[in-house]
């Protein structure tokens, strides 16, 4: 399978409006990140895509992304979410119905928020054709085992994913212990390291090399963060295991 970041900025982007910090105003395009979102190609042609932001469009302009199978949610804030609309240009090309995975408490969000997009296939296809799938537990998708890493993000108790021996998980404050069991044996890990200082709801980067210290994966990428982290310098400050993610890096497995 491949992964494509599209996206590993934080609710702001980086960018941020009006900021004239060494990061924002960087020519290095590893410094400009869009809201965060990854893609997942497999063998059999299948796409899987994680999350839906509010820059989803511009990413799949950007990567030439004219395919997408089914989303999983990480959970339901508007940087992860709010561009759910644009999935409905996935549904007119493939003229199907597209179904959404996360939790129990992400899928009625989803149906109270944007009911207007749970629809049946029919003759209309100026709106999204979506339908949701409330799982708790790892589910059979497109010939792949689908696990949902329960963590917290705060107060929130939401998702990360393991695809095979990839696992991905952003927005996070707590892995809890039960779920260190589920990221055993991995090659890649995507991980939230929001910033340097602490923060309720997210690991900053002490914690995130920590927790990938622990989880062990062959290779680590930090994805979820602010202006404030710089890309050379971060990179310079990790070891030999741990990467910066940016925009548009494409990751193969197995490595």
């Amino acid at each position: 399978m491949q992964l494509t970041m599209l996206g590993v900025g934080s609710s702001a982007g980086t960018p941020m409006i009006g900021c004239q910090c060494g990061t924002c105003t960087s020519s290095d395009s590893r410094n400009k990140r869009t809201r965060c979102s990854s893609v997942i190609e497999l063998d059999n042609g299948k796409v899987i895509l994680i999350d839906t932001g509010p820059d989803i469009r511009q990413q799949a302009l950007r990567e030439g992304l004219s395919r997408v199978d089914a989303v999983l949610y990480t959970h339901t804030h508007a940087d992860h979410l709010h561009g759910i609309d644009d999935l409905r240009a996935f549904c007119q090309i493939q003229r199907c119905q597209i179904p959404l995975y996360g939790s129990p408490e992400a899928m009625n969000h989803i149906a109270d928020k944007f009911g207007y997009t749970l629809r049946e296939v029919g003759n209309f296809w100026d709106l999204p054709i979506l339908k949701t799938n409330p799982v708790a537990d790892p589910f059979q998708l497109f010939g792949e085992l689908i696990i949902p890493i329960p963590i917290k993000h705060g107060n929130s108790d939401i998702y990360g994913y393991r695809i095979g021996n990839l696992a991905y998980i952003t927005d996070v404050s707590t892995i809890p212990e039960s779920s260190f069991d589920l990221l055993k044996g991995l090659d890649i890990l995507l991980l939230d390291c929001l910033r340097y200082a602490t923060h309720y709801s997210h690991v900053h980067l002490e914690q995130s090399l920590k927790y990938a210290s622990l989880i062990g994966a062959n290779a680590t990428y930090l994805i979820h963060m602010t202006h404030e982290m710089e890309y050379s310098a971060l990179s310079a400050q990790l070891p030999d295991n741990v990467f910066v993610g940016y925009d548009g890096l494409k990751l193969k497995l197995p490595l």
